[in-house]
């Protein structure tokens, strides 16, 4: 099967194409800049979310798109509006199958982000093209960055924040399985085995840190934080298995 998996690059679109390759796809990796150690059995080619570039051409002959891009800072221009593109552009190709990744309960949280990625499950729902939709749970990978950019000033964040975290290969897997099994509509949501809170993921953090860190509370108000504090980007009925945070930390550190 040709399939094209944009943001290929990314923390869980590079497993997807690993996860891919191991099945005999023929996987074309597709990101703005090729990958600075290049997939072995995938070929890359140039493409840009926000103005259609390169789109037409690295989509020909593809059967299955999978989409697993991701901008924070552009949200609106990238995963919205370039979903318009992406989906117009897979049209035109004659695509089959459209996956989608998306985030659990991001219709629960009234936060920027959030609200587009809400948007973009819109347009890929209003697509021609057939679609699957997977939701899941934040990535260890996401918490690791977040820990991370705090480690280097000595600081972790805490808080009653309740997440779910879940290995990025463990949803590369749900996600492979969902490009072979042909349009399956919204799917059953994926999720981390274990809900904790935000400071049990940074006593975590510490246990695994070389360094003495400062705990500094991560406001949380309003709306935004009575949802977070209430479990809205968690789903425990849709716990898998795989990695906690603690065992992929000391496998990754």
């Amino acid at each position: 099967m040709r399939v094209a998996v944009v943001g290929g690059t990314g923390s869980v679109g590079a497993p997807i194409v690993e996860n891919l390759v191991r099945r005999g796809d023929d996987v074309r990796l597709l990101s703005r800049h090729a990958p600075a150690t290049p997939q072995l059995g995938a070929s890359h080619h140039t493409i840009d979310l926000a103005t259609g570039a390169g789109l037409a051409e690295a989509l020909s002959g593809v059967e299955v798109v999978v989409d697993a891009s991701n901008d924070s800072r552009r949200a609106d221009q990238v995963l919205v509006e370039g979903s318009r593109r992406l989906a117009a552009a897979e049209a035109d190709a004659d695509v089959a199958h459209h996956v989608a990744i998306s985030i659990v309960g991001c219709d629960r949280v009234p936060a920027a982000y959030y609200r587009s990625k809400v948007a973009q499950e819109e347009v890929v729902a209003q697509s021609p093209v057939p679609s699957s939709l997977l939701r899941a749970t934040q990535f260890h990978t996401l918490l690791a960055g977040a820990f991370g950019f705090g480690e280097r000033r000595r600081l972790v964040p805490t808080g009653r924040a309740l997440l779910q975290p879940i290995a990025p290969a463990v949803v590369a897997e749900r996600v492979a399985d969902a490009v072979h099994a042909g349009p399956g509509g919204r799917l059953p949501d994926i999720a981390g085995p274990q809900v904790q809170t935000l400071s049990e993921l940074a006593a975590i953090w510490r246990r695994h840190s070389d360094r003495r860190l400062v705990p500094v509370r991560l406001p949380l108000i309003g709306k935004l934080g009575k949802a977070v504090r209430a479990g809205a980007l968690c789903n425990p009925d849709a716990a898998a298995t795989g990695p906690t945070f603690d065992e992929w930390l000391g496998a990754e550190r």
